[in-house]
């Protein structure tokens, strides 16, 4: 049957080819980090790219047809992916995050506006081009997307096999990348006998095939449970570290986001809510979508602690006065427990609290009672904490 193109999870698209058609010939295994891209097209923006962005989206707009109008996924989106950076990109449902992925490999094609890649301008490239983009912008998936008759070795071969890639270069290839990713005994056996970690080691396997320079993961911890994303997650930092990918990943996680990515972006409706290193997104949110999303890694008061706080002292009886101490990770800061000692006397007691570090910043809050009167301003003003208030009385 006459395929006009197809893609197969994980894999390049390939031309068309007619029934009488030779086999592809046989080829060498692509260079790593190689770049084949078309002639711009006649009129095409052909300004160059600082060549520290691995990804920019200049002005993206996208807009589906629906039955009850044209619904905007994404709009006005203008953004920067440094090369070599794990980049976050986090929103609520809905948010644009697919589709704005899905532009850098050109799964989806912006109503308006310009993606590059590696300076290329991926508008304007053919076929061959298209393919080229392809070749080097890997790609993993929430559902793993897995061929259930195919071996774990056969999964991961494809690719190289639709490319033309020698057959002994196919097997060195493969095996290299399942030790790699932890697979290094389970190259022939099939999907149905592995966890869904396991699943997503082949996927990400199969996404590196081709040396790529971007990997992109489309919500590829979402489907695991706690344990197996941190194992993900490490392996990503570890490929990452050892190849020198730039990782462009998409979640509703923060929890995701804060273990691994240097910067991040929040989507809300389609559009830029805010974006920046994460440790400075996590210690102050501008915007109420980040808010919302972080409320699910916050740690919230215990409940018996909650209960016990009264917003006056008690008419009879000697009352603490219970402090709240907020590190954002600005400045240089450190939650110095002597220091705060001192300043509110040695009788201070912690109550509750727990500190992040996020790309080396203290992050997190301690619930303090003491006896002392000093305000609360006073801790903020000697540099003991980024904000600081009364809760109350216990």
């Amino acid at each position: 049957m006459s395929l006009n193109r197809i893609l197969l999870p994980g894999m390049a698209y390939f031309r068309e080819q007619s029934p009488h058609a030779k086999p592809p010939s046989t080829t060498h295994l692509p260079t790593p980090h190689t770049v084949a891209t078309a002639s711009p097209a006649p009129g095409a923006d052909t300004t160059a790219e600082p060549l520290h962005n691995a990804v920019r989206f200049d002005n993206v707009s996208k807009v589906y047809a629906a039955s009850t109008g044209e619904v905007a996924a994404l709009q006005g989106i203008d953004l920067s992916v440094p090369a070599g950076s794990i980049f976050g990109i986090i929103g609520r449902s809905g948010a644009g995050k697919s589709s704005l992925l899905r532009t850098i490999n050109r799964l989806e094609s912006p109503s308006t506006g310009h993606v590059y890649v590696a300076g290329q301008d991926i508008a304007t490239l053919d076929e061959d081009g298209l393919v080229a983009l392809r070749r080097r912008v890997g790609m993993i998936f929430q559902h793993f997307n897995l061929l259930s008759a195919k071996t774990v070795f056969d999964n991961v071969a494809l690719p190289l096999r639709v490319a033309g890639v020698r057959p002994a270069q196919v097997r060195e290839r493969v095996n290299e990348l399942l030790h790699l990713v932890g697979l290094g005994g389970k190259q022939n056996v099939y999907p149905a006998r592995l966890s869904g970690g396991q699943k997503q080691r082949v996927g990400i396997a199969r996404a590196l095939v081709h040396h790529p320079d971007i990997l992109l993961c489309d919500e590829a911890t979402s489907a695991l449970d706690p344990e197996t994303t941190h194992a993900i997650l490490a392996l990503l930092r570890d490929i990452h570290r050892k190849l020198g990918l730039t990782i462009v990943l998409i979640t509703h996680e923060m929890s995701v986001i804060r273990e691994i990515c240097d910067q991040v972006v929040v989507l809300e409706r389609g559009r830029i809510a805010e974006q920046g290193p994460v440790w400075k997104v996590f210690g102050q949110p501008e915007h109420d979508a980040t808010r919302a999303l972080l409320r699910t890694v916050e740690q919230g008061l215990p409940h018996d602690l909650l209960q016990s706080i009264q917003p006056a002292p008690p008419a009879t009886g000697e009352a603490l006065r219970v402090l709240q101490l907020t590190f954002t990770g600005e400045g240089g800061i450190e939650p110095d427990l002597g220091r705060i000692a001192e300043t509110l006397g040695h009788n201070a007691q912690l109550l509750h609290g727990g500190i992040d570090r996020i790309q080396g910043h203290a992050h997190g809050r301690l619930i303090i009672a003491t006896r002392s009167s000093v305000p609360a301003q006073t801790l903020v003003l000697g540099h003991l904490a980024h904000h600081a208030k009364e809760l109350g009385y216990v």
